[in-house]
């Protein structure tokens, strides 16, 4: 059975933050674009890079590093019973195509300023401690989002991730293979005994309220759409309007529905259309065919599910009434989470015993950590953003800042070392 037992402050153990601050601008050149960002896709070369310096510097740690049949990367750091499964922390290396340097990895080398003050401290804990870099959270390359966290904790199936293809038909699996991190471990047989993730907010709220931590209880639901909406290719000199099959013009009016439907179903709920491609792309013919994505919200998912239906009733009526037809598919379906109570109290807790000024939060976006809920207790740790703006190459935070979640994420890992106890 397991035994739970609540302490105060376990440690007076800190992270080295100036090692932290140069760790993100060291692994920043990995991909790292001429604005200040970072271009690093899932399973590129520049992923390898990271990986590689994630291996290398771990094990300098003195950890052993091992990755999955995904490429889901495991550091662990041995503790007094390594019998027992590890407290775990962990997040992603790859981003967006024109990502900052924070989404992501800080959670990462957050994880790796803990597993450095532990080793330079001698301080053993009672479980292995482990620090995980999960493949494709973004989605960005290969859709949808955080996917081998969700084989991991059997959202979805091995062979359909190894199935999935970019924009350019590449197979993830070949991909996989290619960077030389398919490992032999079987995704999802590596137990836990629980999960943080440090990660920046991706929002405004904690910055206007001038608040250092985000403690996080849970994220909002999410499903996310392709569409491919199909006219006729026309001259755009001879046809005349009346007989048009406009796919763009039709496209038009449903994304401007997508943000319609979200503002009716506001504050908090939210839609996107964040890629569209047209076809042929000629600025002479009337587009034929159309592709879009639709990303919609709600920490409710009773609301995500009244927009879904909304929505497709209103893109069907719009492609009735331009005479094109909208071929809609749910590509990705997340029902709202909520972390673990015991976790959340344990990273309120770290929060007010270091004086951090804290609130508690719902993550809009998507995290792993959404996934890896639903098989070990999970907690997330924010910390702000300038301005709130995240997937963009001026993505900023402060090195106080990335100090401060670490002390937090190091602290909850502590106490959760004690909190779960097992016993006959």
């Amino acid at each position: 059975m397991v035994q739970k037992t609540n302490s105060g402050k376990i440690s007076n153990l800190c992270v080295d933050g100036q090692a932290l601050w140069t760790d993100l601008m060291e692994t920043a050149r990995f991909g790292g674009t001429a604005k200040g960002g970072i271009k690093r896709l899932t399973l590129t070369q520049e992923d390898k890079q990271v990986r590689d310096w994630f291996m290398q510097t771990c094990e300098a740690l003195g950890c052993t590093v091992s990755h999955d049949s995904m490429g889901n990367l495991f550091a662990r750091r041995a503790g007094q019973d390594n019998t027992l499964p590890p407290i775990s922390m962990g997040s992603h290396l790859d981003t967006q195509p024109t990502g900052g340097k924070f989404d992501g990895i800080l959670g990462v080398l957050g994880g790796l300023s803990v597993l450095r003050a532990l080793h330079k401290s001698g301080y053993v804990t009672r479980h292995p401690i482990e620090l995980i870099n999960w493949t494709n959270e973004e989605g960005s390359r290969f859709s949808p989002p955080m996917m081998c966290s969700g084989v991991f904790a059997g959202v979805f199936t091995e062979e359909e991730v190894l199935e999935k293809r970019d924009r350019a038909g590449i197979r993830f699996g070949d991909e996989l293979d290619a960077i030389g991190y398919r490992g032999v471990e079987k995704c999802g047989e590596h137990p836990l005994t629980a999960y943080f993730e440090l990660h920046i907010e991706q929002g405004p709220i904690l910055e206007a309220e001038e608040k250092t931590i985000g403690i996080v209880t849970g994220i909002q639901g999410a499903r996310w759409y392709e569409v491919t909406v199909r006219g006729k290719d026309a001259h755009a000199g001879s046809t005349p309007m009346p007989l048009r099959h406009d796919a763009l013009l039709a496209s038009a009016k449903m994304i401007q529905t997508v943000s319609a439907v979200a503002v009716k179903y506001g504050p908090s709920a939210v839609g996107t259309v964040g890629l569209l491609e047209n076809r042929p792309n000629s600025s002479n013919v009337v587009p034929g065919e159309v592709f879009f994505t639709i990303d919609i919200r709600d920490p409710d998912d009773s609301v995500v599910l009244k927009m879904e239906r909304e929505l497709l009733t209103q893109l069907q009526q719009i492609a009735t009434d331009s005479a094109v037809t909208a071929e809609v598919v749910q590509i990705w379906d997340a029902p709202a989470v909520h972390f673990d109570k015991e976790c959340v109290s344990m990273v309120e807790q770290a929060a007010a015993e270091a004086q951090y000024p804290a609130r508690r939060i719902v993550s809009g976006p998507g995290h792993d950590a959404g996934y890896v809920a639903r098989v070990a207790p999970t907690a997330m740790i924010f910390v702000p953003c300038k301005v709130g703006l995240s997937h963009n190459e001026e993505e900023s935070i402060t090195n106080p800042q990335a100090e401060a979640g670490a002390n937090v994420l190091l602290e909850a890992v502590l106490k959760a070392d004690q909190f779960f106890n097992v016993t006959e």
